[in-house]
């Protein structure tokens, strides 16, 4: 569904050099390689500043690669970017609905922006609506949500043109469980109608439960990639978490 290609991104910093400020280049995303099949949940773990955001911004078509290649649907980004970002449904972690609509209009207004017909984007936002459980606040205020509830009013933004791939970044963080629940279950009912999911977290335990594969990134770098099991026996460790101290240790040592 996805093919990432020595994926990398170049930004500019300021550092004192003695009594200097000087720039330097500094590589957020530094030569990421891999790929995601058709009905995969594939999950980025990474601590803060790891360069997760920045990888999804640019798998999204938001930020433009330095170098590399990506390639979605069978579409290069170079050649096509706007068609092959019709097949996709992005949540930023930061993603920001007006306050004074509700839902339901937000639904209405991006269902228009895809111009969807007005049968079919009825039937399309009822789907959403009880896929994610939106039915008790779905005409209330943004502005009156809880966290949780408009968290799904974001992801729900994302499902209304029926995209082939979600990318999603950190779309638990900072929900209660039955919250965080719920767009976990969202997540799983999507990967049984073959519908491909990449998402960033830094929740090892919620990673461990729900992805097919794991791409753990430290510093804008791979350290490794694999199934949770493949992870741990690598690393012989029990769970997630002591399995990405541990490589991050290693590759500490190495350089």
């Amino acid at each position: 569904m996805i093919q990432v290609k020595h994926l990398t991104k170049t930004f500019v910093r300021t550092v004192k050099s003695g009594k200097r400020i000087v720039k330097e280049d500094f590589n957020a995303v530094e030569d990421v390689s891999f790929e995601v099949g058709k009905g995969e949940v594939y999950g980025i773990l990474g601590p803060n500043g790891a360069g997760k955001t920045t990888l999804l911004r640019m798998l999204a078509g938001i930020l433009t690669p330095t170098s590399g290649e990506i390639v979605v649907g069978g579409i290069e980004y170079k050649k096509d970017k706007n068609q092959a970002k019709n097949l996709i449904g992005y949540l930023s972690g930061n993603t920001k609905l007006y306050g004074r609509l509700s839902p339901r209009e937000v639904l209405e207004i991006f269902g228009g922006l895809y111009s969807i017909d007005k049968a079919t984007l009825d039937t399309r936002i009822e789907e959403i609506i009880e896929l994610l459980d939106m039915r008790s606040f779905v005409d209330n205020r943004i502005d009156r949500l809880s966290t949780g509830q408009t968290q799904r009013a974001s992801i729900a933004r994302c499902l209304i043109h029926s995209p082939e791939l979600y990318i999603f970044d950190e779309p638990t963080l900072g929900l209660d469980v039955l919250s965080s629940r719920t767009i976990i279950d969202f997540m799983k009912s999507e990967k049984e109608k073959g519908k491909t999911v990449l998402y960033s977290t830094h929740y090892m335990e919620e990673a461990e439960a729900l992805c097919d594969h794991i791409i753990m990134i430290h510093e804008g770098c791979i350290l490794a990639m694999g199934t949770s099991d493949e992870l741990k026996s690598m690393t012989q460790t029990h769970n997630l978490r002591d399995a990405f101290i541990q490589l991050m240790e290693e590759k500490e040592v190495i350089e």
